[in-house]
């Protein structure tokens, strides 16, 4: 399918794509789809993905269909329904989520590496090169094109360079200066287990220092999450992960949880980080070279929706692609349509993210708090067509 010829970068135009995690391949697919020549530099020498799990809501396999994908990605996942949000002991108090979108589930949990396979898979169906082990090490960014140098020696003129390589972005860094993340004073762990036959749906388990999630990720397997306040000094040494995420997970006296127990085994299958988040300031762009993706706005888990923003980013990005206007209209197109909706995502996280520390630090929250009603505002504003 050759893309729209009102394209500012014409019938072919030449673009790179720096970084090929979900929302670099996500573009660099539908780039690809829509005739555009692209070219995919990712700084590692292979795909050696373990993020355990994460969760896909409505909106995120909306944007994953915008590209051809969302099919297999709910085949190879776990749809569900709405979250049950529960006390220690498995007294449910309330639900979350989004309603389905269409014939799109209000969650779908996957593996992290499954939905790379399945991007990767549709990548190479449709023709994309990937480079690995290469990354960007200088851009010439002039106004008519973007001169790269690679750091395996090799250089290439460019029409249009995204950055799409995440948090600690070195395209950024190069174009548009430092911008340091902050980290927000939580931590999450995520370990993989067999499924138990009794879950049906997503949970939430509430204690009063931290809480656990149960969430489906396929027909056979899940993954639990455990949020926590580690303190100022939050690095973990390694031979005390397995101990550690144990005596969270014992806090929770309910079979579900307390079966998996056992299964933690294994320090370097327990997949630990402090949490940070990121906004860069207006403009994402400048000359030919245009940020998305934690690049741009990197959030905390609390809302469930970094992965879908970077999708989402990719396909508005493709769309104003190939419209009429010059580079700049494209790009300030873009991100006129994206940049309140991930300044809220990423404020509202931030929120509860300062809420769950007050509580784990048995503070009060301030007047008027209330997470699940915030949590349902925001998910009914990320159903909104973007």
């Amino acid at each position: 399918m050759e893309n729209n010829i009102n394209s500012p970068i014409g019938g072919r135009g030449a673009i790179l794509v720096v970084g090929a995690g979900i929302g670099g391949q996500s573009a660099a697919i539908g780039l690809k789809k829509a005739g555009f020549e692209v070219d995919v530099v990712e700084i590692h020498k292979e795909f050696n993905v373990y993020g355990v799990g994460i969760i896909q809501q409505a909106n995120a396999l909306r944007a994953l269909d915008a590209i051809g994908v969302a099919d297999e990605a709910m085949r190879r996942g776990s749809p569900y329904g709405k979250v049950k949000l529960c006390l220690p002991h498995g007294v449910q108090i309330g639900e979350a989520g989004t309603p389905p979108i269409g014939r799109f589930p209000s969650h779908n949990g996957i593996s992290r590496k499954i939905l790379h396979d399945v991007l990767f898979e549709e990548a190479q169906k449709v023709g994309l090169k990937y480079r690995m082990g290469v990354t960007v090490e200088s851009i010439d960014n002039q106004p008519d094109a973007a001169k790269v140098a690679f750091t395996d020696g090799t250089s290439a003129t460019y029409d249009i360079v995204i950055a799409a390589d995440g948090v600690n972005s070195k395209v950024r860094k190069l174009i548009f200066g430092d911008f340091k993340s902050t980290y927000v004073g939580l931590s999450v762990w995520r370990y993989a287990f067999k499924r138990p036959a009794s879950l049906d749906t997503g949970y939430i388990f509430f204690n009063k220092k931290h809480k656990l999630g149960v969430i489906p990720m396929t027909a056979e397997k899940c993954y639990i999450f455990v949020n926590s306040a580690e303190g100022d000094n939050p690095n973990i040494p390694e031979d005390q992960l397995v101990e550690k995420l144990k005596s969270y997970m014992a806090a929770y006296p309910i079979p579900m949880v307390q079966e998996l127990i056992p299964q933690v085994t294994e320090a370097k299958l327990v997949n630990y980080r402090t949490l940070e988040t990121l906004k860069m300031p207006a403009p994402w762009y400048k000359n030919r070279v245009v940020v998305l993706g934690d690049a741009a706005h990197t959030t905390i888990p609390q809302l469930g929706s970094g992965a879908a923003l970077a999708i989402e980013d990719a396909v508005v990005l493709i769309e104003e692609l190939q419209k009429e206007g010059s580079v700049e209209e494209v790009f300030e197109r873009y991100m006129t349509r994206r940049y309140n909706r991930c300044k809220m995502v990423v404020d509202v996280s931030e929120t509860l993210g300062a809420w769950e520390l007050l509580e784990y630090n048995d503070q009060p929250l301030p007047e008027g708090a209330n997470m699940g009603m915030l949590m349902g505002k925001t998910g009914m504003a990320l159903t909104q067509e973007i």
